[in-house]
């Protein structure tokens, strides 16, 4: 029976897909999240940008009022829909959020809450095309390294921060399942053995896995 890793902790439902594939699973956290005490001078944001789901935990717990997200990831808008927040846009990557926001909401002022592992690419986008925005860090990621004596047939990766957690006491010899393109970049560093999720969701991710390892 194929056996994988995962660098998150997986859900109930999310396990079944794999265990009822008869597909054996090693779990742990690859990284770990803290929340920023953080200020703000207003409590209520017109525009906000939230990369992932943390962001959206954190000006939560601050009870911030936001009017319009501009949102990365379905998980992400759903968390946001979930305690009725409007979404105003959507995208699968920061990149393509970013260049949402610049063909469709130029003239908007933005807040963007970020970790503080985030990628350039948003904020220099936004900068190129002149979109006034301020960013408040909300929370940091910080890596969780483990050595694995076990071989794997293959690893699931959730973000390029889990890639380089798990790459610092283990080597990459086997096929990264990546939850996007993002990811896969920092993986490719380590292997050739790729496949990308058909969408950025955890679902996705085990869909590969089960589709590519079910009958091995």
């Amino acid at each position: 029976m194929p056996t994988v890793l995962s660098t998150k902790k997986l859900a109930l439902n999310q396990k079944e897909l794999l265990l009822n594939s008869r597909i054996g699973l090693v779990e742990y956290d690859a990284i770990t999240i803290k929340f920023i005490d953080f200020k703000l001078e207003d409590s209520k944001i017109g525009n906000a940008i939230f990369t992932s789901k943390n962001a959206l935990k954190a000006i939560e717990r601050k009870n911030i009022a936001v009017e319009n997200c501009f949102c990365v990831g379905e998980k992400t808008a759903a968390y946001a829909e979930a305690r009725g927040l409007k979404i105003s846009a959507r995208a699968d990557n920061a990149k393509e959020l970013a260049l949402q926001i610049v063909k469709e909401h130029a003239q908007k002022e933005f807040h963007f809450f970020s970790g503080n592992k985030r990628r350039e690419e948003l904020p220099e986008i936004l900068k190129e095309n002149n979109i006034k925005y301020n960013e408040t860090r909300v929370y940091e990621t910080s890596l969780n390294p483990r050595k694995f004596e076990s071989e794997f047939d293959g690893i699931l990766f959730f973000s390029p921060s889990g890639v380089k957690s798990f790459t610092e006491k283990n080597p990459l010899n086997t096929t990264a399942f990546c939850i996007g393109e993002t990811t896969a970049t920092e993986a490719r560093k380590h292997t050739d053995k790729i496949i990308v999720a058909t969408k950025p969701a955890i679902e996705n991710v085990i869909a590969k896995v089960v589709s590519n390892l079910k009958n091995e």
